[in-house]
C-alpha cells in the first residue's frame, strides 16, 4: 500500500484565474511543486505562451477575460475534463482603471467606475459563482482565495487615491467574509489575501516612484521597512 501524502495540495487540480503571470503564475510554480495541478487563465497571449513553458505538462493554459461571466466556468470544466478534478479557486486577475479615469471620487470619470468594477469586482462574482457552483454539484468541498488590497480597508489618499479600485477591494472582502459564511456547512473555505505594493507588471508605476517607495517603507516598522527590489 503506497504511503499517502500529507501535503494538502497533493493530487488536487487548482484554477488560477489570472494565472499567467505576475502572484498568479507565481503561485502556479508553487502549487506545482507541492504536487497539484493547475489551470491558468490570462487574457495576454504572450504572457500564455511563456505561462506554458514555464508550467509544462503540470498545467493547462487558457486565454480568456476574467470579466466575461463565462471565463471562469470554462476553465472549471477545463479543469475536470484535463485532470480529473476541480479542488480550488485563487482568483489574482484584476488591474487599476487609471486609464479609463479611476482616480478621487470626484474626477472618477463613468467609464472609470464602470470598467473598474468589471475588471476587479464582477470578475471575482463570476469566478466564486462558477466554483461555488460546481462545489455544492460535487458534494466535495472545496477552497477559494481571492485576491484583494490593503486598500480596500486602508486608505492612501496621496500616493493611491483611486476610489473606484478600492472599492472594488473592500467589496471582496464583503464577498469572501458572507460567502465563508455561508458555505462552511458545505466545507467549502472562502478566504481573501489583501497584500500591498508587490512588485508585479502591474505596480510598475509605483515601484519606480521613490516617494511611494519610501511611503510603502514607513508603512512596515519591522526591521526599518521593507523596500521593494527593482528587477
Amino acid at each position: 500500500m503506497g504511503q499517502v501524502s500529507s501535503n494538502p495540495l497533493h493530487r488536487k487540480v487548482i484554477v488560477i484565474i489570472g494565472g499567467t503571470q505576475g502572484i498568479g503564475l507565481s503561485a502556479a510554480k508553487a502549487v506545482i511543486s507541492a504536487g497539484a495541478k493547475v489551470i491558468c487563465v490570462g487574457r495576454n497571449p504572450d504572457n500564455a505562451s511563456k505561462a506554458r513553458e514555464t508550467l509544462k505538462d503540470k498545467g493547462e493554459v487558457l486565454i480568456g477575460d476574467a470579466s466575461d461571466s463565462e471565463t471562469a466556468g470554462k476553465a472549471i470544466q477545463a479543469a475536470i475534463e484535463k485532470f480529473g478534478g476541480f479542488h480550488g479557486l485563487y482568483h489574482v486577475a484584476g488591474g487599476s482603471g487609471r486609464r479609463w479615469g479611476d482616480g478621487p471620487l470626484h474626477e472618477i470619470s463613468l467609464e472609470g467606475w464602470d470598467k473598474t468594477l468589471a475588471l476587479n469586482l464582477n470578475a471575482v462574482f463570476y469566478s466564486n459563482r462558477a466554483a461555488i457552483r460546481q462545489f455544492l454539484k460535487q458534494e466535495s468541498g472545496g477552497a477559494v482565495l481571492n485576491m484583494s488590497s490593503v486598500l480596500g480597508f486602508s486608505p492612501s489618499e496621496r500616493h493611491f487615491s483611486t476610489h473606484a479600485y478600492a472599492t472594488t477591494k473592500a467589496a471582496i472582502i464583503g464577498l469572501t467574509r458572507s460567502a465563508a459564511a455561508s458555505y462552511a456547512k458545505n466545507n467549502v473555505r472562502f478566504n481573501v489575501l489583501a497584500p500591498a505594493l508587490v512588485d508585479t507588471p502591474m505596480a510598475r508605476r509605483a515601484i519606480a516612484d521613490d516617494a511611494i517607495q519610501s511611503f510603502v517603507q514607513s508603512k512596515q516598522p519591522l526591521d526599518g521597512g521593507f523596500k521593494l527590489s527593482r528587477s
